[in-house]
């Protein structure tokens, strides 16, 4: 009973630091004790151990694992794909085996359907992407697809590295060493970024893997459950009158520490009646299944406010400052738009096929005064006077968001 609920501690322990490690530098942490937790762990922490290292080995060991990391997340590479696919594979192979004799016949038919799923969303997601690099053959094309919000982009900026101005939503990823297509950001789950063209293949991924899980950990339940049901009555009587026959019934502490029990007894029961093989991948998927789906959940949230990750980051670093009261908010001028297809060159800013033009313009300070001797290409298409402080993010215009159905449309492109 104690090697079970061992068992079951490290199992959730492991899926807590892994989501806090991949998850917890997402904007929507920051300010969260998710990403206080995660900040502890990747800065805080490694900084101490560094110190340490230091002092003992004159940093042998900080720098073989600084490279070690550096590999692992900046650089292209098949590692993490390969531990992905590897443990869905290893996974599948200890669990089905052992439950396939005692399904019904619908779950044998409809496992061979849903099982491949991952692993074609995978391929898509790792390859597809001929549409979200950005060429010289393609260039011109992408530079029609979005306007400039003169928010987020501005017209004119040049890519040091690809050698031509970067089109509106799009940003160089420094692992692919390309320009991406409206950049969501550089997944090392499929090794490849994610942008315009595979995109959609990679929110397949995610939904079909949390679908997955989920399914997994059913299939254990059910089959393991009717073993572990005489052990239940059994239980409820140690809990009540042998772990602490003196606690308030009332009280939230002894509420919470009986739910805790509840769980790791249980789930010490689960793994001894089913075995390693079903109960521990059972477990494993329980508590592992809400992390790709709630993935799922945030990109379809980003996909409602009409934003990608990447942009979701520069939108929370212009809240961060509209918190320190150093931005304002400047409406642009009705003839702008006449006006920058007369003065600016057709390679810098040529007319789009979208539907909307930005009305707004931000711009921040150092002192948090307003605005003085704007730059050139924010002065030529703002009002003058116009530029008040502002304080929330719902006060200004996002371009790109054309409503949530007309957003996913674009999504899936």
């Amino acid at each position: 009973m104690a090697f079970a609920r061992n068992i079951a501690i490290f199992t959730v322990t492991l899926s807590l630091l892994v989501f806090i490690a991949f998850f917890g530098r997402l904007p929507a942490f920051r300010s969260t004790p998710i990403g206080f937790l995660h900040r502890l762990l990747i800065i805080h922490i490694p900084s101490s151990l560094r110190s340490l290292d230091l002092y003992f080995t004159n940093g042998r060991i900080t720098s073989g694992s600084s490279r070690l990391g550096h590999y692992l997340m900046y650089e292209k590479h098949p590692v993490v794909v390969i531990f992905f696919l590897g443990l869905l594979t290893g996974s599948t192979a200890l669990f089905v085996p052992v439950i396939w004799s005692r399904l019904p016949l619908h779950h044998q038919i409809l496992i061979p359907l849903i099982l491949p799923l991952p692993y074609i969303f995978t391929y898509l997601s790792a390859t597809r992407n001929h549409h979200a690099y950005i060429t010289e053959l393609n260039h011109a094309a992408q530079m029609r697809c979005y306007p400039y919000d003169r928010i987020l982009y501005y017209p004119g900026n040049p890519c040091q590295t690809c050698l031509f101005i970067k089109p509106a939503r799009s940003k160089h990823c420094s692992i692919c060493k390309m320009c991406v297509a409206r950049m969501d950001h550089h997944c090392i789950w499929v090794n490849n970024c994610l942008g315009r063209g595979n995109y959609r293949w990679f929110l397949a991924l995610l939904l079909s893997t949390g679908t997955l899980l989920a399914y997994g950990a059913y299939l254990a339940y059910m089959i393991i459950s009717p073993l572990a049901k005489d052990h239940y009555e059994t239980y409820e009587h140690w809990y009540k009158y042998e772990l602490d026959p003196t606690a308030d019934p009332s009280s939230w502490l002894t509420y919470l520490d009986m739910k805790l029990h509840y769980f790791l007894m249980f789930t010490s029961i689960y793994l001894e009646e089913g075995g390693l093989r079903a109960s521990g991948v059972g477990l494993l998927a329980l508590l592992t299944w809400p992390l790709p789906l709630a993935l799922f959940g945030y990109h379809i949230y980003l996909i409602w406010v009409g934003m990608t990750t990447n942009e979701s980051g520069k939108w929370a670093d212009w809240r961060d400052d509209m918190n320190d009261g150093v931005v304002f908010l400047g409406q642009r001028r009705q003839d702008t738009l006449q006006s920058i297809y007369q003065t600016l060159p057709e390679e810098e800013e040529p007319r789009t096929t979208w539907p909307l033009e930005s009305r707004h313009i931000l711009v921040r300070t150092m002192n948090g005064e307003p605005p003085q001797n704007l730059p050139s290409r924010i002065r030529s298409v703002a009002k003058e006077d116009s530029f008040q402080r502002v304080w929330s993010l719902r006060e200004v215009e996002n371009v790109y968001d054309l409503g949530f159905w007309d957003n996913f449309r674009e999504a899936l492109k």
